[in-house]
């Protein structure tokens, strides 16, 4: 699944240690029916996860003094930028896709229940859906939809027999009913630049995106596949060594990630609480610190779906240690890095490992920051341009 087309299959890297349908609908909780269409050890609970450094490089001694003349480095710096950004507009969407792969669709009118099961029975956290009464496709079942749900259900706790027979077309009633602005509903042609389906998920914050295709014979539409940022920037670090090896500033010179106002909790938090934290904040991952703010984990929105399985919406009080204990055992572990950490070695660690955010340290595993893969996007995309259209 993680090899890309035309690229050598990376190495495997061994850590050292630790997706809508109709817009109408109401407010009110009456919705759909029945008819309705050093590594740091982990405290306790044994489950040990591994922290994982990027990749170890000759870091600089100094940081470089501002100035008006660009630096060497800030040269090979932009030239490696532009690189990467050519490379991404002579290459499609469909490049991206692994040589076999295996895709999912789920029908809109399927019961919320049913496809959480479904995603977990398939080791899968999103899957398209499909309007099979317009054969045309309708959306990205994510992880935050269910999150929604959970969200609906803590505002009509009386509503929990009702919310058992939800449906996924009902998804943007839900949204309604708990105020939430519903994501844009985005997709790509497969064969249209790789470039193009970047800037679209900057501009609308989507972290995966769907790869549309449309039927010569009947006009219909047809999902390919669905493409995410993760998928995106392994693609380019596994073709583009040439490129990203000449991203050699620190992150934390580069301003990469968010440092101030971390949402964070600790083993002992109920799952419900970081739900709510993650809503308050529009984040899907919240950093998990002992008592001195040191790194012990990260709790993230898919991490939900396990604890909701069988709609078990009302059992939303366990620790997040025990929900932690509940991940697959090839869950990938916890990225880290320091600010003095180069992009380069961000990229080395990508190419290798399936990373989807990085958590940022100081020299003794306190909480520093947060890099998450859209920061990474974002940086390689829009750094050094005049058009700052999807600037946020």
């Amino acid at each position: 699944m993680d090899d890309a087309r035309d690229a050598r299959a990376p190495e495997k890297a061994t850590p050292s240690a630790s997706s809508a349908a109709s817009p109408t609908g109401t407010t009110s909780p009456a919705i759909g029916g029945s008819d309705a269409q050093g590594p740091v050890p982990l405290p306790r609970l044994g489950h040990e996860l591994p922290f994982v450094a990027p990749s170890s490089y000759l870091r600089p001694a100094t940081r470089a003094m501002a100035d008006k003349t660009p630096s060497p480095l800030d040269k090979e710096q932009m030239q490696g930028l532009r690189g990467i950004r050519e490379f991404l507009k002579v290459r499609t969407s469909y490049d991206v896709l692994p040589l076999s792969f295996r895709l999912v669709v789920l029908d809109n009118d399927l019961l919320i229940k049913k496809s959480l099961n479904i995603l977990i029975q398939n080791g899968i956290v999103s899957a398209p859906l499909w309007d099979s009464r317009n054969s045309a496709f309708a959306g990205l079942l994510t992880s935050t939809d269910y999150i929604n749900v959970i969200q609906y259900y803590c505002q009509f706790p009386d509503q929990l027999n009702q919310v058992d027979q939800f449906r996924l077309c009902n998804l943007r009633d839900i949204e309604k009913a708990i105020g939430v602005v519903p994501l844009e509903t985005v997709s790509v042609h497969p064969m249209r630049p790789l470039y193009e389906a970047c800037r679209r998920m900057l501009k609308t914050r989507a972290r995966r995106i769907p790869l549309v295709d449309t039927d010569d014979e009947t006009g219909r539409e047809t999902v390919v596949s669905v493409i995410t940022q993760y998928r995106i920037l392994k693609f380019i670090a596994v073709n583009n060594e040439q490129h990203t090896m000449l991203l050699k500033k620190p992150v934390g010179e580069l301003g990469l990630g968010t440092y101030t106002n971390l949402a964070t909790a600790t083993m002992s938090s109920s799952v419900l609480d970081v739900i709510h934290l993650m809503v308050k904040h529009n984040i899907s991952a919240v950093p998990i610190v002992d008592q001195e703010y040191k790194l012990l984990n990260v709790f993230e929105a898919v991490d939900v779906i396990p604890c909701i399985k069988g709609g078990a919406y009302d059992e939303l009080s366990a620790t997040v240690g025990e929900a932690i204990s509940r991940r697959a055992e090839d869950f990938a572990g916890i990225y880290t890095c320091g600010e003095d950490d180069r992009l380069d070695s961000i990229f080395d660690t990508i190419r290798k490992s399936r990373v989807h955010r990085l958590i940022v340290i100081d020299d003794d595993s306190r909480l520093k920051g947060i890099i998450s893969l859209s920061d990474v996007l974002k940086y390689v995309l829009l750094h050094g341009e005049e058009d700052d259209s999807i600037r946020g």
